[in-house]
């Protein structure tokens, strides 16, 4: 059974949700802003903590911002009349298939160490009876 679509919601509410978002990040952001300038101003603190002070209202003004910014640019593409248009998406250009890697030919190696090549025989005679306990 397919769900049903949800209800649409009202642009007040949505508008109210927005700006109570935007007022309590301001709020927290300027409580975190007080706290950095006690902070600041004990007897270890810092100019880090002053930038801080400096920084943490911003970021509170930052949704406000973003809600503004969103809304300006809606109302540009209503006056230009793209409001409804989707931009047309890039085609997609076909990705080749990889070229198959020519088999390096086999060169025997003269500075191999002989404990090495004695390893690695023991591997292979290892594979090869594994091969043939599989078969």
């Amino acid at each position: 059974m397919p769900a049903s679509p949800p209800p649409a919601a009202s642009p007040w509410g949505r508008r109210l949700a927005i700006v109570a978002t935007c007022l309590v990040s301001l709020l927290i952001c300027c409580g975190l802003a007080w706290w950095q300038w006690d902070r600041f101003t004990s007897a270890n603190g810092t100019f880090q903590n002053l930038g801080y002070v400096l920084q943490w209202p911003l970021f509170g003004l930052f949704p406000a911002f973003m809600f503004w910014r969103i809304r300006r640019l809606r109302q540009k593409a209503e006056a230009d009349g793209t409001a409804d248009e989707r931009p047309v998406p890039a085609p997609v250009a076909e990705v080749p298939a990889p070229r198959p890697r020519p088999d390096a030919p086999q060169v025997p190696r003269t500075d191999e160490d002989e404990e090495l090549a004695a390893y690695n025989r023991y591997l292979r005679e290892l594979h090869a009876r594994d091969q043939q306990a599989a078969e």
